[in-house]
C-alpha cells in the first residue's frame, strides 16, 4: 500500500477495511513514504475490490 506516513493513515484505512463482510482484525506495518504491509484476517475470503475500494476510500492505493 503506498501513500500512508502516520497514525492516522493506519487508523483511516483500518476502520474502513474492518467494515467489510467478514473482516475480524486488520493489522498494519506501517512504513512511513513507503510501501507499507495491510493483512486483513477474515473467517472467509474477502473480496480484492471490496479491499481496493475501502482503501480508496480511505484516501490511500493498493499496489498489488
Amino acid at each position: 500500500m503506498a501513500g500512508m506516513t502516520c497514525g492516522h493513515c493506519v487508523s483511516s484505512v483500518s476502520e474502513e477495511l474492518a467494515r467489510l463482510d467478514g473482516v475480524s482484525d486488520v493489522q498494519v506495518a506501517l512504513v512511513p513514504d513507503g510501501l507499507s504491509t495491510v493483512t486483513v484476517y477474515s473467517a472467509g475470503e474477502v473480496n480484492r475490490e471490496a479491499v481496493r475500494a475501502a482503501v480508496s476510500e480511505a484516501g490511500y492505493e493498493l499496489t498489488t
